[in-house]
């Protein structure tokens, strides 16, 4: 199985429980919704992805962009590990796979 499929489920995943946490430990509504449906997004793109829809790539890849984009402005402004540092790195492997993978796409 290919490992951009992988990728973009764990990091739908950890997006989705990372919204749950934002909620319960915070109460930020934002964070759930957030989180919530970005994650939901990443793992229907993932199975896109593994059925090798086109369009699951590209709604991946936006995806990742727009979080890896929210957390480096936090992560410059407050540098947490937590959540901020994790999401840009998992943001950046994300994008480095769909990327070489719409290379590689005939």
């Amino acid at each position: 199985m290919n490992i951009t499929v992988y990728t973009v489920f764990l990091f739908g995943l950890f997006s989705l429980i990372g919204g749950i946490i934002g909620y319960t430990k915070a109460g930020s509504l934002v964070s759930l919704l957030a989180g919530g449906l970005s994650g939901i997004i990443l793992i229907i793109s993932s199975i896109g992805i593994f059925k090798n829809y086109n369009l699951a790539f590209y709604v991946a890849l936006v995806v990742a962009l727009l979080l890896g984009g929210r957390f480096v402005m936090t992560l410059i402004k407050n540098f947490k590990v937590m959540p901020d540092l994790i999401m840009v790195l998992f943001s950046a492997v994300t994008i480095f796979f769909l990327v070489m993978d719409l290379i590689k796409k005939p």
